[in-house]
């Protein structure tokens, strides 16, 4: 359709569109019965084989054609599928006719799929995939894989996904079967599509057509160019968009494909949105709409139910755009599609800012933020990566195993040679025995090759690890109160509040900025010690001060929950050990203290004086801490955060920073607690002893 189109006067262009719009009915209505006599000729072959003389359930081919209705009911009577695949297992158990159990297991996996019930999917592929192994049929076993690989990616499971594709695509090649590595490279494709790696998705889909090519099917290279349409209106390249859409259509049309046919037209409307052409965007959804009408599929829908939402607000229709947005939030929570979820609060939260409902506003901006920022800790990009690794560990892996075979080959072919020119013994007993040797070597320097793989592997994932802990560090307790700041100061310019209501909000600001200050504080010495290692300088310190300094620094903090702190420690208490990092012990436990104990409690700091050591401990008669959390406190992998009485933040990095900087200085850190009744947390430090003492002076 030309976007000329656009600039006609009004009543041209609806005229035009009427005139579309009929030739688009006429399609439906052909592509409707395509489908219809489809499913009754599936029918009517079924009804005849019953009626055969000797007729059995057991016949293989009556559960072949049981699977055939199975499948042709998708998107069209999800409860009819589950029904006939049911009866065709049935009937296969009955009959041992392994082949259409698996072909039966894969229609029930698509319909919880489409349900969005992960867990039964992934099962029924993976049970699949299992009885295939038993029988050996690679190509059914291929089939349910790839299924199981696309369940991940729905799911969720990147990592697993992409590892179920690579195996799959091993499996196509053996196979040499080319319709499936052309639809296993366009699922890899779309996987790095969904996480906007497009310049991958793109190297893939160029796979995808050279092995069109070669099928030299118009439908196999229309779904292809649906999907790249997809992804360069993703890319903002909207000419390559609307030029791969058309084309499908076309043939989409030609052969009454009803549910690619839905998918196209909502493509081509997104590419119209995208250029805000709202009127022609609305007029491709429609189409979509009324395909969907007679389809069962919940997580197409509900991209165009956006799609659709966000057309009516560029023609500011907010009413309709409201109702759309309002179908595919419920749709997602249905089937828990968080990003349709997303997408349809963030609609939800223009229109109420647009209508100066603030109440509604800030609801939706608050949903809008929360799935956000779950979104993006989701581990899908650190699996991809690291999958990445292993799969370059595997092909390195595989390259090394083809050099060793061939050189082997190489080297027997030298026996060979050696047996036909020479046929001596002692000749063909020392090619044996060199053979041997450089067998034997190819083999150590293979292990050692791969040794070498796997501990950068293990480097890597360290490395990942780090990174990841630090961005949910920031992501949670970084991004939250800097966002919150921002967003307040975003309604008071733009005169949403009111000055004396955001002078109330102060205190809170301010209770923030102390909780950014020591959140740094300590995610710059555990950043260092993971990334540098932590650099510890023993010197002669004084205890005493140290718990002084820092209980007249956190004493404000205890002041707003009227808690009391109190140091017991003698003066002159030396040990003998880093200043920074003990000085960073203190403040962490007292901070922790303090965010532990309720309004009106105590807080006590403590010395005893043993032979080798200073006992410190911090005494608090907070809330106390349960014995399955105590016994995790100071794991090196946990990160966990709970709320303090008034709702304060942590890190999650305060124990396990005490931990390592405590044994750092050649002490060790443990707890005591009881529920309801307070929590003590010790650590000990070596004592300042005379020379030490006598060092520090010189």
């Amino acid at each position: 359709m030309s976007p000329i189109l656009g600039s006609l006067k009004l009543q041209h262009f609806n005229c035009k569109k009427y005139a579309v719009f009929i030739v688009f009915l006429v399609g439906c209505l052909c592509a409707m019965t395509g489908q219809s006599d489809k499913k009754a000729k599936l029918r009517a072959e079924i009804k005849q084989l019953t009626q055969q003389k000797n007729f059995s359930k057991k016949d293989t081919v009556y559960i072949n054609r049981l699977n055939d209705l199975a499948a042709a009911q998708r998107y069209y009577n999800t409860d009819s599928l589950l029904l006939v695949a049911k009866q065709a297992i049935a009937f296969s158990k009955t009959a041992e006719y392994l082949e259409g159990e698996i072909i039966g297991l894969i229609a029930i996996g698509a319909y919880y799929s489409d349900k969005g019930n992960f867990k039964d999917g992934v099962a029924s592929y993976g049970k699949a995939v299992k009885l295939g192994k038993t029988i050996g049929n690679e190509k059914l076993i291929l089939r349910a894989q790839i299924n199981l690989a696309n369940q991940y990616f729905l799911k969720g499971d990147y990592a697993e996904a992409l590892n179920s594709y690579l195996e799959g695509l091993e499996r196509a090649e053996k196979l040499q079967d080319i319709k499936m590595l052309s639809i296993i490279n366009e699922e890899i494709a779309s996987l790095y599509t969904s996480q906007k790696d497009y310049d991958h998705a793109l190297e893939y889909y160029k796979k995808v057509k050279k092995f069109n090519q070669q099928l030299d099917d118009e439908i196999e290279s229309a779904f292809s160019a649906s999907n790249i349409a997809s992804l360069y209106a993703d890319m903002g390249k909207l000419d390559h968009a609307m030029f791969n859409v058309n084309s499908s259509i076309t043939v989409f049309e030609k052969h009454r494909l009803k549910d690619w046919m839905a998918y196209a037209y909502q493509v081509k409307g997104k590419t119209y949105l995208k250029q805000n052409k709202y009127e022609w965007a609305m007029f491709w959804y429609d189409q979509s709409e009324l395909l969907h009408e007679n389809l069962q599929d919940d997580r197409s829908e509900i991209d165009l139910l956006n799609g659709i939402s966000q057309a009516y607000l560029g023609l500011e229709k907010d009413l309709l755009s409201e109702n759309y947005a309002l179908k595919a939030l419920a749709l997602s929570d249905k089937i828990g599609v968080q990003e349709g979820k997303q997408k349809s609060v963030e609609t939800l939260y223009k229109i109420g800012k647009k209508r100066n409902d603030h109440k509604s506003a800030l609801l939706y901006h608050e949903i809008y933020q929360r799935l956000s920022d779950s979104l993006s800790q989701m581990e899908n990009k650190k699996s991809l990566s690291l999958l990445k690794t292993n799969s370059s560990f595997e092909e390195q892996k595989r390259l090394l195993i083809l050099d060793n075979e061939k050189q082997l080959a190489q080297q027997r072919n030298y026996v060979y040679s050696a047996v036909a020119i020479l046929m001596l013994f002692i000749v063909i007993t020392f090619l044996v025995k060199r053979n041997e040797k450089i067998q034997k070597r190819l083999n150590e320097k293979l292990k050692t090759k791969t040794e070498g793989l796997i501990e950068q592997e293990k480097e890597l994932k360290e490395i990942n690890e780090t990174k990841d802990k630090l961005f949910s560090i920031v992501a949670h307790d970084l991004r939250g109160p800097i966002g919150a700041f921002q967003g307040l100061l975003k309604l008071f310019n733009e005169g949403e509040i009111e000055q004396k209501e955001f002078i109330d909000f102060i205190p809170k600001l301010g209770s923030d900025i102390d909780h950014i200050s020591f959140t740094l504080n300590n995610l710059l010495s555990w950043g260092q010690n993971q990334m540098n290692g932590l650099v510890t300088k023993p010197e002669v310190i004084s205890l005493d001060r140290l718990v002084r300094d820092n209980i007249n620094l956190l004493s404000e903090t205890a002041t707003t929950k009227s808690i009391k702190l109190s140091s017991n420690l003698p003066r002159n208490t030396l040990a003998w050990s880093d200043s920074n990092q003990t000085d960073i012990v203190i403040r962490n436990l007292i901070s922790n203290a303090i965010k532990f104990t309720p309004n009106n409690g105590m807080i006590t700091l403590a010395a005893r004086e043993q032979t080798e050591h200073w006992e410190i401990s911090v005494r608090d008669t907070g809330i106390g801490i349960d014995k399955v959390t105590l016994d995790n406190l100071f794991c090196d992998k946990s990160n966990h955060t709970t709320y303090g009485t008034n709702d304060e933040k942590g890190t999650g990095l305060g124990l396990s920073l005490c931990k390592e900087m405590v044994e750092k200085n050649n002490g060790i850190i443990w707890a005591d607690s009881m529920v309801k009744r307070g929590t003590t947390f010790y650590f000990t430090v070596p004592k300042a002893k005379r020379k030490q003492k006598f060092k520090q002076t010189a």
